[in-house]
């Protein structure tokens, strides 16, 4: 299990954790990301945002086998079937009912891989603190926090919306991955690594639970109004960990093996499934 530290506030603000290290995707290329996902959501509105796609490809990383881009694209953005006609080691095919070009496919896909990567990265590089710069920093929004710097009248427009607690929409992000998957997420037959797996998956589903706490502090900007509980920071923090102990366990497991099922032999004396009318024990099972 990843070694933890015993900070209670562990996750950084976002402009705390701007400055502690450099992402593989600057605040340019979020912009990017953005923009890309407001135009796909033009034509389908169901369309998510980048905080619940950085869940989702965090559970990509921690999942036991490899996900294909031909898998996990449609999923996400599309019918959620899996593109038949995709070539290994090659681009893949233009989905027009997702993009609106080639390029702008081949951006997206570029950018998510680019995160893909650092996740990766991240969590295979032990730590002992979340504060280290080289520690998993995941995509979560502290949009109540957003919306309390607001000005008065932009608070009023909104209020009477539901809007979610700090990392909610990521988690549920990372969850709707596993659910997607669900044989890749079995439980093994060692029951210590089953309850470790058990356990961690439970820490990513209470972040996706509203934050019921008293309000004790922002992370969208320190100087802020309180909007997040600190059992919420601590809940996170432990999702946080448990990233790693999923990417681990399922690393030392390895992809799946299928079974091989033996077709179930005749008798004897049983007519040859051959076809030659003599008993199965005069014929093939001689």
């Amino acid at each position: 299990m990843a070694a933890q530290d015993s900070t209670p506030n562990a996750i950084p603000s976002d402009a705390d954790a701007a400055s502690e290290f450099n992402p593989a995707l600057s605040n340019e290329a979020l912009d990017e990301l953005d923009a890309i996902l407001d135009d796909v959501r033009g034509r389908n509105e169901e369309t998510p945002q980048w905080e619940f796609c950085d869940g989702y490809l965090t559970a990509l990383v921690c999942t036991r086998r490899p996900i294909s881009v031909a898998e996990w694209l449609p999923m996400l953005l599309g019918d959620g079937m899996e593109i038949d006609d995709a070539p290994d080691n090659e681009p893949l095919p233009l989905q027009g009912d997702i993009f609106k070009d080639a390029a702008q496919q081949a951006r997206f896909l570029e950018l998510c891989q680019l995160r893909l990567d650092e996740i990766a990265a991240q969590l295979d590089t032990e730590t002992d603190s979340l504060d280290a710069d080289d520690a998993f920093q995941p995509e979560c929004m502290d949009m109540r926090g957003a919306i309390s710097m607001l000005p008065e009248a932009e608070r009023a427009e909104m209020e009477g919306q539901d809007i979610p607690s700090f990392a909610q929409v990521w988690a549920l992000g990372f969850m709707f991955a596993v659910e997607n998957w669900p044989e890749e997420w079995a439980a093994p037959r060692d029951r210590d690594a089953s309850k470790w797996i058990d356990d961690s998956l439970e820490k990513i589903v209470a972040v996706t639970e509203d934050d019921t706490g008293k309000p004790a502090v922002n992370m969208y900007d320190d100087q802020g109004p309180a909007s997040t509980s600190q059992e919420r920071v601590e809940q996170v923090g432990e999702a946080i960990w448990a990233c790693y102990d999923l990417r681990q366990i399922w690393k030392s497991f390895g992809p799946r093996v299928e079974s091989v099922r033996k077709q179930a032999q005749p008798g004897r004396n049983d007519p040859c499934p051959c076809g030659s009318g003599r008993k199965y024990k005069k014929c093939h099972g001689a």
